[in-house]
């Protein structure tokens, strides 16, 4: 059975070494989605935000998930409603983007995650933070949670 890993992480750069090490593992990376905010300021992922960075053809390019764009399919930027702009790789990007009024929320119940939860890490994202879901067999749950908590994930369920 399906089980989909939640990690939240403070940093960008701690999701891409998590994501690093799960496609090192042999793990499957196609089932990775990273949903971060975009605060005008800095770089995704840190307090400051991220920069304005090129998006075409539904690649990111430069520093706004940095090397999760070669590692996750369909990474880009959405609007959601009153959250703002935000940066999304992997699977959740079709979610969230299809998801004409449930945006992040509606996305991560498409994946599973009960609609309680799922608000607390819409707000998670909107604090700053990165969300980090990966879909695997139960049997792989346990090394996923610990590849994330080694990386820095300050939370980690599955769902």
């Amino acid at each position: 059975m399906a089980v989909t890993v939640v990690g939240v992480f403070d940093r960008v750069d701690y999701a891409e070494k998590a994501a690093k090490e799960i496609k090192e593992r042999g793990l499957r990376t196609n089932d990775i989605s990273i949903i971060v905010k975009n605060n005008d300021e800095g770089e995704a992922g840190d307090s400051q935000g991220f920069r304005n960075d090129n998006i075409s053809n539904g690649a990111v390019t430069g520093g706004v998930i940095g090397g999760l764009a070669g590692l996750l399919i369909g990474a880009g930027m959405i609007a959601i409603p009153g959250l703002g702009i935000i940066a999304a790789a992997g699977p959740i990007t079709g979610l969230i983007g299809g998801a004409a009024t449930g945006g992040i929320i509606g996305g991560l119940i498409d994946l599973g995650i009960p609609e309680e939860e799922s608000k607390r890490y819409e707000t998670d994202v909107r604090e700053g933070k990165v969300v980090f879901t990966m879909q695997t067999d139960e049997e792989k749950v346990e090394d996923i949670r610990n590849i994330l908590q080694s990386n820095g994930a300050e939370r980690v369920n599955a769902h």
